[in-house]
């Protein structure tokens, strides 16, 4: 008798364990307009920001090292991810543009970022970045079907990790 007393007690706080957690949360990029003077992660001091390089020049340096410690670059953000805010692309002198990710995902950036000229302290390196993680990528911008199923090969591009992201005029 005991022994099913015990079994019903045990198997109500399993059962009420189970379904009385609470609904998790989806991750959303941070809210806010992204206005000057903003930053996420660490900031980045008003000399870093007089100190920061283009793109260009940061592409002129990644030709002769393969990484850079502590760089800081200004460039114009030309996309944010959707999902969380958890990278950004910066556009480069070409046109095209170079991949953003946030160190350790310890922050995010809102999609107000978009078209925001930034400054970013961390590190660079060229990088061969594969076909399957390209095409992550497409899918987190929202990319169509047929852009994703057209990524085909891998590209080698400059890629950077951010300490500090500063919205800069």
């Amino acid at each position: 008798m005991k022994l099913g007393i015990y079994s019903v007690v045990l198997l109500l706080s399993f059962s009420s364990f189970c379904f009385g957690q609470e609904d998790v949360e989806k991750p959303a990029p941070p809210k806010g307009d992204a206005l000057v003077g903003d930053y996420y992660g660490t900031d980045v001091s008003a000399s870093s920001v007089g100190n920061a390089i283009s793109v260009s020049e940061l592409d002129d340096k990644l030709k002769k090292d393969d990484k850079i410690e502590n760089v800081i670059v200004k460039g114009e953000v030309t996309g944010v991810c959707p999902k969380r805010g958890c990278w950004v692309s910066i556009k480069t002198e070409d046109g095209s543009s170079f991949f953003v990710k946030m160190k350790d995902y310890a922050f995010f950036v809102p999609t107000a970022a978009k078209g925001k000229n930034v400054v970013l302290e961390g590190v660079a390196e060229k990088k061969v970045t594969s076909v399957e993680e390209l095409k992550h990528y497409a899918k987190d911008a929202k990319k169509t079907k047929a852009e994703i199923d057209a990524i085909k090969a891998s590209k080698e591009e400059i890629r950077f990790m951010a300490s500090g992201i500063k919205v800069v005029n």
